[in-house]
């Protein structure tokens, strides 16, 4: 009989320790996995391609919304993260020994009972579906509002959050091509810039933000997002911890660019100790990354350039490239398969050698 009711004691144990566990991951997050990164950025793991979060007493704000089908997960997962970090800001701006100089607790001490601000910005790194696929849904859970001087049209205060990305990035989602559905106009971007770089006209949770234009990268389009207080870089597709680049040629993406963009995130990381630690680096997909994972993956993306492209020099075909699989060292992480996707973007983009002149009859 204390055999029984010892066997019942541990099953109510472990029914109640079974419901304290779906407790604290609920159905409407489950899949999601939040990482905190540094200061107020977060990254969520599990929503098509990684999506990064600024979460604070400013609002929220995004790098990459995930795929449509995850995004009810990816809110609920935020709604949480305002949650949690609106108790810690509460907590740190009654703590007369917070601060730094990198960041502002201005506000914090001005009114530290504040709720939590909405949503504010959405920024897409490019174009693909496992990244802007939620724009649409958590530009209408946002909201843009303004204040101070304006005494002009301010009706986009009830618009929802802003959308902020290249300009090439709105001109191909703006784009239907025949037989397509077009996309939704509250899912294309409301900002875009052109040029080098765009920075936040303000601090935002404490620290500014710039979004820097990588040219004929994966796309014609792709941005890399700097967190510049917290020393943290989301990447996008630009750079992978589970695939080799995935290259749009038709959409404007070239080798030369992606080695040029990795090249821009080596030169604005810094390295704690030896390329490891420091910079936080997120990639488009996979797990969280720093300096040596970039300059590792840089120096792959390199080599397998200049094998094509000696290859292409010895007047070898693209089929003849494939079968010499040049990615042969790094198939075993990223598969056959994708080996010759990705090489047949190198090879289509890299400059060819041209053809020698034809001779006249007389020489």
């Amino acid at each position: 009989m204390q055999k029984t009711l010892f066997i019942g004691v541990i099953a109510g144990l472990l029914a109640m320790a079974t419901s304290s566990a779906q407790g604290q991951a609920p159905a409407a997050t489950q899949g999601i996995e939040v990482l905190p990164v540094r200061g107020n950025v977060f990254t969520l793991f599990g929503a098509g391609g990684n999506v990064t979060v600024s979460v604070g007493r400013d609002g929220v704000l995004f790098v990459d919304t995930g795929s449509a089908a995850a995004v009810d997960k990816v809110l609920a997962a935020v709604r949480q993260l305002q949650r949690d970090v609106e108790f810690e800001e509460i907590r740190r701006a009654r703590d007369p020994h917070f601060g730094a100089e990198t960041r502002s607790t201005l506000q914090q001490s001005l009114n530290p009972d504040a709720p939590p601000r909405p949503i504010r910005f959405l920024i897409n790194t490019h174009l693909d579906p496992e990244h802007v696929g939620g724009n649409e849904r958590l530009k209408t859970a946002g909201r843009t509002f303004t204040g101070g001087n304006v005494a002009g049209d301010v009706r986009d205060i009830g618009e929802g959050a802003a959308i902020l990305a290249h300009e090439n990035v709105l001109d191909r989602m703006g784009a239907t091509p025949a037989g397509q559905v077009p996309t939704p106009a509250k899912a294309l971007p409301t900002d875009t810039y052109f040029g080098g770089t765009m920075k936040m006209s303000h601090y935002f949770n404490g620290e500014g933000v710039q979004l820097i234009h990588v040219p004929n990268a994966t796309t014609d389009g792709d941005s890399i997002v700097w967190f510049r207080g917290s020393d943290v870089i989301v990447a996008g597709d630009l750079f992978e911890m589970n695939n080799y680049p995935q290259i749009d040629v038709d959409k404007g993406g070239t080798i030369t660019g992606v080695v040029a963009g990795l090249n821009t995130i080596t030169d604005l990381a810094f390295a704690e100790f030896r390329t490891e630690g420091g910079t936080m680096v997120v990639p488009g997909h996979g797990r969280l990354a720093d300096l040596g994972d970039v300059a590792y993956y840089r120096d792959m993306v390199t080599i397998v350039r200049d094998r094509v492209q000696d290859m292409v020099k010895r007047g070898m075909t693209l089929d003849q490239v494939k079968k010499a699989r040049p990615t042969l060292d790094w198939d075993p992480r990223y598969g056959v398969a994708n080996g010759d996707t990705f090489v047949e973007a190198v090879y289509k983009t890299l400059p060819k050698p041209a053809a020698p002149a034809r001779r006249g009859p007389t020489e």
